[in-house]
């Protein structure tokens, strides 16, 4: 059995406290690792680890950091397949995913060695006589990272490589649930010349996290998990007086409109709301049927969800594999009941459905719900599982409220093949991401990934421009070199 530890200073770092959790393999049910959790001992070591080595990397020249990427980036292309069975072994997802989450977070590391083309500040000359203004970006100092356990290696990828281009310290906090992961990356920036105490890794669980957003050398707090949790941690990190971005949860909306190509809609809609088992803050959990395209999309869906193999990561020809948890799997599975009770047609039952897998698995089939109603507990909630749920409405206009009325605004999608219709979605969809015939619209690392309303606490989105903004801080310089003078005067500066 595996034994997972923190990293302090480039070193293996066993807890002070007999405090530590278990790892489970989702596809067997068995226990695969256990895991030390940190107290605010471990957490204040890995702060001074790293304000230390901020003293020297904060200043560290832009092409030594842009270097120290490259190879980074270089390390991780070359065992990628690594970094994804690792995925796969504590979280369930099929490798294929796996390696596709993977490919992603080397997206945002390719950007991140854009970093001095990124981090240039601005230059005015003879603003006034004699007299120069610019602007620079620094570093914050200490930054820190807690991270969910849907995706074990992209999201962290989605901080750090940013906060340490830009010359910021870091430590990650990644999900007690699938930890080894956030320790293999760390290797990999050790491998790659990655100075002591630049990256560090704190496992844990509330406490931890709470010492985190407490502790007085941390600058920053990026974080990606539920509304709930990214509520509070917003309000705590900001009282604390630490520049916070906090993203929460999703229930994405994809609209079908009667002139789509439901046979591209069911694909579609089977692939974004079942892969990774549904969860995915992007997945699509909501069906919005406009007119008469709503009997077309179940038996369509219907035949696709029939030929899934549901099976653990171990077999290549697994298209879903298990959820995350017992208690998360049987949390996702009460839904089927409650949903039926509130007057939805369960068309498909995923508890039905064949699983090619250990029964001691975590394991749940595809569902859909039709004839779902907004008051509805199954549409109001996010479940974060394999169950789609579709409601029906009469025009765009009807749809477009349903967005507006949730109280989340991740992403929204629509499949049409009318342009007018869809420019004026894009527009109109209060969400913070868009997708027009394609329903997980995760932006490319060159632009930012963030929601809307309660999917977002803070100003600013993850990676991408963002992200450079988010984990520096600009300053104005105004110079004059010439034309110096001793006169003495009280009166406001002016320009001439």
């Amino acid at each position: 059995m595996d034994h997972v530890t923190h990293i302090i200073n480039n070193t293996q770092w066993k807890g002070t406290a007999e405090r530590h959790g278990t790892v489970y393999n989702p596809a067997t049910g068995e226990i695969s690792a256990t895991v030390d959790f940190a107290t605010a001992v471990e957490v204040d070591l890995a702060v001074q680890a790293a304000a230390s080595a901020f003293a020297t990397w904060g200043t560290t020249s832009i092409s030594r950091r842009t270097e120290i990427m490259f190879r980074f980036r270089e390390l991780l292309s070359a065992r990628r397949a690594e970094v994804a069975q690792r995925v796969s072994a504590e979280h369930g997802k099929v490798l294929n995913d796996a390696l596709g989450e993977v490919s992603r977070g080397i997206e945002v590391v390719e950007f991140a060695c854009g970093i001095g083309q990124l981090i240039k500040g601005e230059f005015s000359e003879n603003v006034s006589t004699g007299i120069d203004s610019y602007s620079i970006r620094q570093p914050l100092g200490v930054v820190a990272g807690i991270t969910p356990f849907n995706f074990p290696a992209m999201v962290p990828m989605w901080m750090f490589p940013v906060a340490i281009a830009c010359g910021n310290t870091f430590i990650l906090k990644p999900s007690e649930k699938d930890p080894s992961t956030a320790v293999f990356l760390a290797g990999l920036l050790k491998e790659a010349g990655l100075p002591d105490g630049v990256f560090n890794v704190i496992h844990g669980d509330q406490m931890a996290v709470e010492a985190i957003l407490d502790h007085p050398g941390i600058a920053a707090v990026s974080f990606v998990g539920s509304t709930a949790v990214a509520h509070a941690i917003y309000e705590r990190s900001a009282r604390a007086g630490k520049r916070v971005q906090a993203l929460g949860g999703a229930k994405n909306h994809m609209i079908v409109m009667p002139d789509a190509d439901m046979d591209i809609v069911a694909d579609a809609a089977v692939n974004a709301g079942y892969g990774s088992a549904g969860e995915r803050c992007m997945a699509i959990s909501v069906l919005v049927a406009v007119g008469a395209a709503g009997d077309l999309i179940v038996e369509k869906i219907r035949e696709r969800v029939a030929n899934l193999k549901v099976a653990p990561a171990t077999d290549p020809a697994a298209d879903m594999g298990p959820l995350i948890t017992r208690e998360h799997r049987d949390r996702v599975a009460s839904y089927l009941d409650s949903g039926v009770k509130e007057g939805a047609v369960l068309a498909i039952d995923g508890r039905l459905h064949q699983i090619d897998g250990d029964p001691g698995g975590y394991w749940l089939g595809p569902s859909l719900f039709d004839n779902v109603m907004p008051q509805m507990e199954i549409y109001r909630n996010e479940i974060f599982g394999p169950v789609l749920s579709m409601l029906r409405v009469a025009d765009l206009d009807e749809a477009l409220a349903l967005i507006k009325s949730n109280p989340y605004g991740n992403g929204a999608a629509i499949f049409t093949n009318d342009g007018a219709t869809a420019r004026r979605f894009q527009t109109e969809a209060e969400a913070g991401m868009i997708g027009i015939n394609l329903p997980i619209p995760v932006p490319v690392s060159y632009y930012s990934f963030g929601g809307w309303n309660q999917s977002l606490f803070g100003d600013l989105h993850i990676y991408g421009p963002d992200g450079v903004r988010f984990y520096t801080r600009a300053k104005a310089v105004t110079a004059r070199w010439t034309g110096i003078s001793h006169t003495q005067t009280l009166n406001f500066p002016t320009n001439s």
